[in-house]
């Protein structure tokens, strides 16, 4: 982790002139001076831009592989979906993952022929593999932080492509495409940017043809970043490991304390000794990560925790600001009462001192 924070803290260097700025300038263009021939590196703000091409340069340092922006986690996706499936393919999604991405294809993909099967996030290890174009993992999976072995999966994955959503591990804490995933995709909007005012998402691929047709569908559908968001995004990824400490370091000490609190009726953190993904996750990941999972009696009293306690109420996480919210609210498939506790930067001892006063209080 250290050495990609290295790399990515200096990246540009090689490429600068005396007197050229040491933070990354804005390139707000949506035409470039192109007389005569057309080739050129840039030509139309859809179809590239220099401060887009620097975040996904930086986005690269830390999935060591290429990477394409898009303007949220769910246009990158949607971009997944749309390059690598077709009519009469069949797809293997988690039932207890990310809502939106059953949205997606129960919504629209279905209409174009594709079939969708869902199943826990636990029950992946089992699945039978081979009837799928597309076997899709979102591990810890959000809300319920149940962890599957991606390494396993991927050996026995057949033909099928495998994606991994990475959103809630991050690149920093854990690498599918070392593990043998064929494609990782994550919203950028939580940790990497870290701070909840732009949304952002990559896909990152080794494989050369699934990466030019996902340029190709980024160009023809125009979902690109904006120059704005892009310059924002590679600001806030230069503080994203020493962020990722912090909040993976009081998280930790969160979950102990938490799992031992008398109003706490359960907690899910993958890193928690006894956690039913414990020996999964210490295996793939290098931290526990920065998002808890606690269940109180119903939704009232979580309610008034998250009002009570230190905690930002937004249906977010991954920032500065430390955050809660009752998930089952969305409709995830969680108790009433079980609330998705991010951890931001705040000191570790006062953050606690205001969860407990909160838990105290109920």
């Amino acid at each position: 982790m250290d050495a990609r924070a290295l790399r990515l803290l200096h990246r540009r260097k090689a490429a600068l002139a005396k007197g050229d700025p040491v933070a990354l300038p804005i390139t707000p263009a949506a035409t470039f001076h192109l007389p005569g021939d057309t080739q050129a590196p840039y030509t139309y703000g859809r179809f590239a831009n220099p401060t887009v091409v620097e975040a996904e340069a930086a986005l690269e340092t830390l999935e060591d592989a290429p990477c394409l922006l898009f303007p949220s986690g769910m246009a990158a996706l949607a971009a997944v979906f749309h390059t690598t499936l077709q009519a009469g393919d069949r797809v293997l999604f988690p039932e207890d993952g990310y809502y939106t991405g059953r949205k997606l294809l129960d919504g629209f993909l279905a209409k174009f022929g594709v079939t969708t099967q869902y199943i826990q996030t636990g029950e992946f290890a089992q699945a039978d593999l081979t009837p799928y174009r597309l076997v899709f993992l979102e591990t810890p999976s959000n809300p319920g932080l149940d962890v599957c072995d991606i390494a396993a999966i991927a050996a026995r994955k057949g033909d099928a492509l495998l994606a991994v959503d990475n959103t809630t591990a991050t690149m920093l804490l854990q690498r599918p495409l070392d593990l043998g995933a064929d494609l990782v995709v994550a919203a950028d909007t939580k940790a990497p940017n870290g701070h909840s005012d732009l949304l952002a998402g990559h896909v990152a691929t080794r494989d050369p043809g699934l990466m030019a047709g996902l340029h190709e569908w980024r160009t023809l559908s125009g979902a690109i970043a904006g120059p704005f968001d892009a310059w924002a995004l590679h600001r806030g990824l230069e503080t994203f490991e020493l962020r990722m400490s912090r909040m993976c370091e009081t998280a930790a000490r969160l979950a102990g304390r938490l799992a031992a609190h008398p109003r706490i009726a359960s907690l899910r953190y993958p890193f928690l000794p006894g956690d039913p993904s414990e020996a999964v996750a210490r295996r793939q990941m290098a931290a526990g990560g920065t998002i808890l999972g606690l269940a109180l009696p119903d939704a009232a009293t979580a309610d008034r925790f998250i009002a009570a306690a230190p905690l930002a109420a937004t249906t977010s996480f991954g920032g500065v600001h430390s955050s809660a919210e009752r998930r089952a609210r969305w409709g995830d498939a969680v108790p009433e009462g079980y609330v998705r506790l991010s951890v931001g930067c705040e000191p570790a001892d006062a953050l606690w001192e205001g969860i407990a006063a909160s838990l105290d209080a109920l």
